[in-house]
Order: structure tokens, then sequence, then C-alpha cells
């Protein structure tokens, strides 16, 4: 019995790990590219 819900369970935290690592990532992603783009016109001369 415990083995039918091993793969379920796994799978339900893979989807959170994920969904996780996505609401901090997109933001972070977000953030570097707008500072990329402000910053570099201070570098272009």
């Amino acid at each position: 019995m415990n083995d039918q819900n091993a793969p379920s369970s796994s799978s339900s935290q893979t989807l959170r790990i994920i969904v996780s690592w996505a609401v901090v990532g997109v933001p972070l992603v977000y953030a570097l590219v707008q500072t990329v783009i402000s910053v570099t016109p201070l570098f272009a001369g």
C-alpha cells in the first residue's frame, strides 16, 4: 500500500519544488535583467 503512494508523493514533492523555484527564480531573473538594462548606459560611454 505504501508503494502505491510513493510515486504520487514524489511527484507532488517534485511539483512543489519546481513551483517554489519558479516563485523565487522568475522575479530574480527579471530583476537581474532590469539591472543590466539600467546599468548598461553608465558603462556605454
